[in-house]
């Protein structure tokens, strides 16, 4: 076989019901030399049943009080027995037979530390969580002119380059965001590969966008280059709410969704509020001494 082998590693909790399409959808790839690595988070709806069935190389049970993200992903690249390794979500069900060739390919040059592919959003989607879909990976996407942008629900990483500096542990959210900045500090590149695409999307409640928003910003803080203040009120939150609003005015209006915009002004409020609270917390954690 001349494809190299490569290790798909997923990480899975109570999502039985997105497995039941994921799990099909990768034994379907055109790329046939893989090996799959599970960490299940203590399911109880049946998702252990159905890893099972598939047979993979490992099967790895934790509690969900141990699961830690950088912990997990290092312990799958720990056991890995390929040289590639490919990050696929237990609820990011691939499109198509060719998800999984674009991804190994991109990691077959050597200076490519990590890749990511697209994302599209299930039909359920609400529209506020769409536009950020669309901002991130739309054909036009917005993200390309970030000053960095890195997804790891489906993405693939160099097992060399990651065996220099694995993913922090310390951090409980955006260690993915924290190891490709590291890689590109390293002079590595990190390459969005649009032709394999994966569905996967989220209707967060007001409050988990705060906690989602809170927990990526005080990671942010640990790494942040400049000072405390850079994040306040007036910028992050009533400039950034305008911002991210606006966005969804044009988004809703273009696609027929208005109706949802009061949803969107809500959801936007929140993940502001939570963005300049998250990294106040973290930057109190992280530099000045006071993590717990």
């Amino acid at each position: 076989m001349s494809d190299p082998l490569v290790s798909i590693i997923m990480r899975s909790f109570n999502e039985a019901w997105a497995l039941r399409g994921t799990l099909p959808a990768l034994q379907a790839q055109e790329y046939r030399n893989w090996e799959l690595i599970v960490i299940d988070s203590g399911s109880t709806d049946g998702s252990q049943d159905l890893i099972r069935a598939t047979q993979p190389a490992h099967f790895v049970q934790i509690t969900p009080a141990e699961y830690n993200p950088s912990r997990v992903m290092n312990h799958g690249m720990r056991l890995a027995g390929s040289e590639f390794g490919i990050f696929l979500n237990a609820d990011a069900t691939p499109q198509g037979t060719g998800w999984l060739r674009p991804l190994v390919t991109a990691l077959q040059n050597p200076r490519t530390a990590a890749c990511f592919g697209r994302q599209i959003p299930r039909p359920d989607c609400q529209a506020v969580f769409a536009c950020d879909y669309e901002r991130c990976f739309g054909p036009e996407r917005e993200s390309a002119s970030w000053d960095h942008f890195f997804s790891m629900v489906s993405s693939g990483l160099r097992k060399d380059v990651w065996s220099r500096r694995g993913f922090r542990e310390d951090l409980q959210y955006a260690e993915d965001d924290e190891y490709t900045r590291w890689c590109r500090a390293e002079k590595y590149d990190v390459v969005y590969v649009p032709e394999s695409v994966a569905m996967h999307s989220h209707n967060y409640t007001a409050q988990q966008a705060f906690k989602r928003a809170a927990g990526d910003a005080r990671a942010m803080a640990a790494t942040w280059p400049g000072s405390r203040n850079d994040l306040n009120f007036a910028r992050t939150v009533l400039l950034g709410w305008a911002q991210d609003f606006r966005k969804d005015v044009r988004f809703c209006l273009r696609s027929g969704r208005w109706q949802e915009l009061p949803h969107a002004a809500q959801i936007r409020w929140q993940q502001r509020r939570g963005r300049l609270a998250g990294f106040q917390q973290g930057w109190r954690d992280y530099r000045e001494g006071k993590a717990r």
